[in-house]
């Protein structure tokens, strides 16, 4: 089956930046849609935003204009740019994966891909 494997969480002052990556041992057509989710202590999960294939994306509201979501079509591997970081944007941030031809509104914060990453945590904190 596909595996995800994250990297790149840590610790960052707030108005800093980071970037996750995400590799997946799917090959180009195993894998369909991917995505960032992440959950918070005490909240419920929330999409982070999602890219398709053909990278139509889409993102939450409280990431717009300042995250950036992409992928390479060839390794298919995930990549998140997370500029002007925030303390609410402390959280497990988890890589997803589907393996079926979804239309990209299918996937929000309760609908998500097949497959997932194990996590990464990403701490926003002076």
């Amino acid at each position: 089956q596909v595996q995800l494997v994250e990297s790149g969480g840590g610790l960052v002052q707030p108005g800093g930046s980071l970037g996750l990556s995400c590799k997946s041992s799917g090959t180009f057509y195993s894998i369909y849609t991917m995505g960032w989710y992440r959950q918070a202590p005490g909240k419920q999960r929330e999409l982070v935003a999602v890219i398709s294939r053909s990278k139509i994306t889409n993102y939450a509201d409280s990431v717009k204009g300042r995250f950036t979501i992409s992928r390479d079509n060839g390794d298919n591997t995930l990549y998140l740019q997370m500029n002007s970081l925030k303390p609410e944007d402390t959280a497990v941030y988890y890589c997803n994966a589907d393996n079926q031809g979804r239309p990209i509104t299918f996937y929000n914060n309760t609908r998500a891909g097949n497959y997932w990453g194990q996590g990464t945590q990403v701490t926003v904190s002076s």
